[in-house]
């Protein structure tokens, strides 16, 4: 006998459902839901259970189960009822009392069967039917048939109470001969890739990742990362010894969700408060990544509070959320007003004048643990000294004149403050150092080795490849007698594109001209479409044809681009706010990324992820004769090209590169690569109309990438 329990509230056979009285069914959803429901959830339950025992005693052949709340768990949703009759999966969504039907309605009861079909084994291969019972409405769909996707999911179904026996008989009658779906489908596997927003509120909620990465599946490393870090910080602290990890992953392989699953398991050790003096925080220099899940998690928060009939501002919310997820900014500047000012003989020490000792901690920041979340973007010594030589620019006015290290090593410094233990890990992404003055991996190996040579060092593996500190870890840490590797320490398969987990390999190899990535598109291509256009008017029309229900899809462009406004393309502001509303707002808001009107950079949506994505591919980076060439517009007439004659110009080449790195893995599901035509109109005196967009600035990248197979539209 099958134990469900932790899958759904209820569940039977139908013989059963209809022999157990109402009440029964209602008592045992009580029973097993976590917390107290409120009087208008348990109304709605016993009014599904009143419909679905009327429909059910309609049926003449009742070999079916019923199943009540239905869990989600990895992606943090519940089905109302899902009925496995006649080898069919039926999703049903009741808005109890309703006599209209709303479109947000529509798509969250398609995102369920959506969910099912991508993420659940045992529905994979099955006919999936979503339907939304609007209890009061008095019309009903009229035809039933499979989406044009392909994928055995109907179009969605709409009803009232009265149509719901006709319509789950004319889905059977529609789609006869399917084979019976066993009763163990209640406790099939899961393979889910949530996207971070998802995840990351699944992982508030309940203190555990384990929910919500494939660690079912062999070849998913989250959990063993996880453990390995875990074990970490226990020896450290057993020992009392310093320690930093350096975690490395392939764009999209969970180390932000990584470093959050440590963050909460660490500061909360199975317990439901806090575990004092012994916490972690989350630290991200990306101000759009830690504003956009500050933003969904508190949103989150607050909905949850207010369905439990918990009293919650929003700002509290917020407020609570902010203790586990930080701007990095903050966190350094709190420890700067701690230091004595000016900094004397380039020694960093503790004005005793301007902070008190707490606990074990001494005077560094109360938490032992800090999570650097891509940590190849900690600022370079020059950047950050004059950054505080000005006094700041992200709200920190105090001036540090004469400040001696980089922001790496200072990190280090502030958390070997502390009197007992502690451990740093770093979260690194190769090669998606995108600023100037990031300082890349090395800053923070050279720090360790000069300065912190009695902290323990555990490092990846893959550290040590080219696109990780230049390919100079072995060289910075050959007398460095501390030194752990272990592979426990990468993750090397891509969560966010759960249909092509070559696809960082394919966009590696596309942009060293390797010849592989043509092979490799060949082999992800029907399961991860990638294709080519030069009308920004054809990308969009694919976009809306392949986004369903609340899957969200967006127009994408380099900080370099300049030319994109006659593609009636704006690139969205820089400001946090705006990246919220880009990345939450849904389908009816102007706001939102699904309108394609407002661009995201590189910076805005660096850790973040969409369903479906458009680079837009500017001027910018050109493939001209075999080779990438890096081009800067003037503002107002021409592109000026770059040449690698000094480093800080070489510097920026890379950041350019690393840019469409970023961009070429932000979709989940598929891309489209738009480049345009350029403007190919002269002038009746024989001069071009646009000299800034030249059919020549674009028609070299568009023919190697057709080279590598890309089908066009």
């Amino acid at each position: 006998m099958i134990n469900d329990s932790a899958r759904c509230l209820y569940s039977n056979s139908f013989p059963r459902f209809l022999e157990e009285t109402a009440y029964s069914v209602l008592g045992t959803l009580c029973d097993r839901y976590h917390g107290n429901a409120l009087t208008t959830t348990r109304d709605a339950w016993y009014g599904e259970i009143l419909i679905m025992k009327k429909v059910l005693s309609q049926l003449a052949d009742k070999a079916g189960r019923i199943v009540f709340e239905y869990d989600i768990p990895r992606l943090g949703k519940r089905i109302d009822v899902v009925l496995l009759y006649k080898g069919i999966v039926f999703c049903l969504e009741f808005k109890v009392g309703e006599t209209h039907v709303l479109e947000p309605d529509v798509d969250q009861v398609l995102d369920y069967a959506l969910d099912l079909k991508n993420f659940h084994q045992a529905s994979h291969d099955r006919v999936i039917a979503p339907i939304l019972i609007a209890t009061n409405y008095r019309k009903s769909s009229d035809t039933v048939q499979m989406s044009v996707y392909d994928d055995q999911v109907i179009d969605p179904l709409v009803t009232g109470e009265s149509g719901l026996y006709d319509l789950i008989m004319a889905v059977v009658n529609r789609f006869p001969n399917q084979s019976g779906v066993d009763s163990n489908w209640i406790i099939s596997r899961y393979a889910p890739t949530p996207t971070i927003i998802e995840a990351a509120k699944s992982l508030y909620e309940n203190h555990s990742v384990e929910n919500i990465t494939r660690h079912e599946a062999d070849d998913v490393s989250t959990d063993r990362t996880i453990s390995y870090i875990l074990s970490v910080i226990k020896q450290s602290k057993e020992k009392q010894e310093k320690s930093i990890c350096f975690v490395t992953g392939v764009p999209g392989a969970g180390k932000t969700l990584v470093g959050l699953d440590v963050a909460i398991k660490q500061t909360y050790q199975g317990n439901n408060e806090p575990v004092k003096v012994e916490g972690a925080v989350y630290l991200s220099g990306n101000g759009p990544l830690v504003a956009v899940l500050t933003e969904a998690l508190s949103q989150d928060n607050f909905k949850r509070s207010k369905e439990q009939g918990i009293p919650k501002k929003k700002t509290d919310c917020r407020r609570e959320v902010s203790k586990s997820i930080q701007m990095i900014h903050r966190y350094r500047d709190n420890m700067l007003a701690k230091i004595v000012n000016p900094v004397e003989n380039g020694v960093l020490e503790i004005d005793t004048t301007k902070a008190t000792p707490v606990d074990k901690s001494g005077y560094a920041e109360v938490e032992h643990v800090a999570i650097f979340d891509e940590a190849q973007r900690s600022w370079t010594h020059k950047r950050l000294a004059d950054y505080l030589k000005r006094g700041g620019t992200y709200g920190n006015k105090l001036k540090v004149p004469n400040f001696p290290v980089s922001e790496a090593t200072f990190l280090i410094w502030s958390l070997d403050l502390q009197k007992d233990w502690a451990t740093i890990v770093c979260l690194v992404g190769g090669g998606q150092e995108i600023n100037t003055g990031e300082a890349g991996i090395s800053e923070w190996i050279k720090a360790i080795d000069e300065q912190f040579p009695h902290w323990k060092v555990y490092i990846s593996p893959k550290l040590t490849e080219a696109e990780y500190a230049e390919g100079r870890v072995n060289e910075l840490l050959k007398d460095n007698h501390n030194v752990t590797y272990s592979e426990d320490l990468h993750l090397g398969v891509s969560l966010r594109s759960y249909r092509a987990e070559k696809l960082s390999a394919f966009v590696h190899a596309l942009l060293s001209f390797d010849p592989s990535a043509q092979t490799i598109y060949a082999e992800i291509k029907d399961k991860y479409p990638i294709v080519l256009t030069r009308n920004m008017e054809t990308a969009r029309k694919w976009l809306h044809s392949k986004v369903r229900g609340t899957e969200r899809t967006g127009v994408l462009v380099t900080k370099e681009s300049a030319r994109y406004k006659p593609l009636a393309v704006h690139v969205l502001p820089s400001d946090d706010d705006m990246t919220v509303h880009w990345f939450l707002e849904d389908k009816t808001d102007t706001r939102s990324s699904n309108y394609l009107e407002d661009a995201a950079t590189e910076i805005q949506v660096q850790g973040l992820e969409l369903d479906y994505t458009c680079l837009l591919w500017d001027a910018d980076m050109r493939c001209e004769n075999g080779e990438w060439h890096y081009y800067t517009f003037n503002g107002h007439t021409a592109w000026n090209e770059l040449t690698p004659t000094t480093e800080n110009k070489e510097e920026r080449m890379k950041y350019m590169l690393n840019a469409y790195r970023v961009l070429l893995t932000r979709a989940r599901a598929g891309m489209v690569i738009c480049i345009p035509e350029g403007n190919p109109n002269k002038t009746p005196s024989g001069f071009w109309e646009d000299n800034t967009r030249l059919p020549s600035f674009y028609d070299g990248t568009y023919q190697y990438l057709k080279s590598l197979g890309i089908e066009e539209l």
